[in-house]
């Protein structure tokens, strides 16, 4: 920790983390000029406020949606695309968390704050933010490396090797995030403090963002091979397989694009920040809907998996009708009267051609996708004898 403080400072200054005082927060407000333009405070909360708080709750619902869809509803929850899909869902469902606890700790209720305090809830963003960018170079990676060289390994071995890269990729956000809290900050060094956030160095926002463009940059060159390998290659795989390819692609490449498009703006916003002297810079005292914009991203993932995945759009889709029956939203007898009027004469063939497509599909005879091909075919079944019961 001494050695991340002398990235800011000279000195050190030990006892800031054991001080419970908020007269240094107002301090640095100050310096930057972020208490200057502060808006007026009210008693009652804002519309904005509200709308801001809403949307968070909204996101938080929807990525804990499809990340139970993706653990209890998807048959196949073992393959390495659905262990991606539920890292990049908890990575945003931590960005909602995040913005929650920003907004019920900002306004006033910011120069409360004890500086450690302070640095946590500022930290919460930048981990949800490196765990987002590290999922999706995953995702890239993985998607390189089965596309480029398609060796046959044992689905265990794979899945383990995925767990790994996951536990690194949260390891390394909860180190690049929480930085300034360990040391790397601006506390005893006024000059070097952002006006974005007034505790942060200028020189760690320039070292994160750094790093993330290079990451982008590495996610975009490993589409783009695997963009290049797919056309290369359309004369000796089927066209089948090459339509599958492209279309997983471009799932892929539109979560990159959104991501950009959310996340730009306060990349740059950033980028400003860093070489624009305090109180010089109107643009940066009033980032609210800049930060509102990049936390949007985490509300069109779910938009994207549920609409490139045919099975996990069933899985959320069954999720939701047990929600619906448990809470009493929705009438059990309505479901089986349409399932015993239209289905019960041919659920037996319709169960055994299911059986039949998944034995035609399954590389080696066993039993196990028959089972959870039945599990998931029963799961509005399931439903209702739980509500009726």
């Amino acid at each position: 920790m001494e050695v991340l403080r002398s990235f800011s400072s000279a000195s050190s200054c030990p006892d800031i983390y054991n001080s419970t005082s908020s007269s240094l927060i107002l301090e640095h407000y100050n310096f930057t000029g972020r208490l200057q333009h502060r808006k007026p405070s009210k008693k009652s909360v804002s519309a904005v406020t509200v709308l801001f708080l809403c949307f968070s709750i909204f996101i938080i619902l929807e990525n804990l949606m499809v990340l139970l869809a993706v653990l209890f509803g998807v048959s196949l929850r073992h393959r390495w695309i659905f262990i991606c899909i539920a890292n990049i869902a908890l990575s945003d469902l931590l960005t909602g968390s995040a913005y929650v606890v920003n907004i019920c700790m900002s306004g006033d209720r910011t120069f409360k704050l004890s500086p450690v305090l302070w640095l946590f809830r500022e930290g919460l963003l930048f981990v949800a933010l490196a765990a987002s960018i590290f999922s999706l170079l995953l995702i890239a990676v993985e998607r390189c490396a089965t596309m480029m060289k398609p060796v046959h390994q044992k689905t265990a071995t794979k899945t383990y090797r995925i767990y790994i890269m996951v536990l690194l990729c949260w390891i390394t956000a909860l180190i690049i995030g929480f930085l300034p809290l360990m040391g790397w900050n601006c506390i005893c060094d006024l000059r070097s403090c952002s006006t974005l956030l007034p505790l942060y160095s200028k020189s760690y926002i320039l070292f994160a963002l750094v790093i993330f463009f290079i990451i982008l940059l590495t996610i975009g060159a490993l589409y783009f091979a695997i963009y290049c390998h797919v056309h290369s290659s359309t004369d000796t795989i089927s066209v089948r397989s090459s339509k599958r390819s492209l279309r997983l692609l471009k799932a892929v490449i539109s979560i990159v694009g959104v991501f950009m498009v959310c996340w730009g703006p306060l990349f740059i916003l950033l980028l400003v920040d860093f070489f624009c002297y305090s109180r010089n810079c109107s643009t940066l005292f009033n980032p609210e809907w800049v930060i509102a914009m990049a936390v949007f991203n985490s509300a069109m993932n779910p938009l994207i998996y549920s609409f490139g995945s045919l099975e996990l759009r069933k899985a959320i889709a069954s999720l939701l009708c047990c929600c619906c029956l448990k809470t009493g939203l929705c009438n059990p007898k309505t479901f089986m009267s349409k399932e015993t009027s239209s289905t019960s004469g041919s659920r037996h063939s319709s169960l055994r051609n299911s059986f039949s497509k998944v034995r035609n599909l399954s590389t080696s005879p066993q039993p196990e996708p028959r089972n959870g091909k039945k599990t998931r075919l029963s799961s509005t079944t399931s439903c209702l004898s739980a509500s009726s019961g």
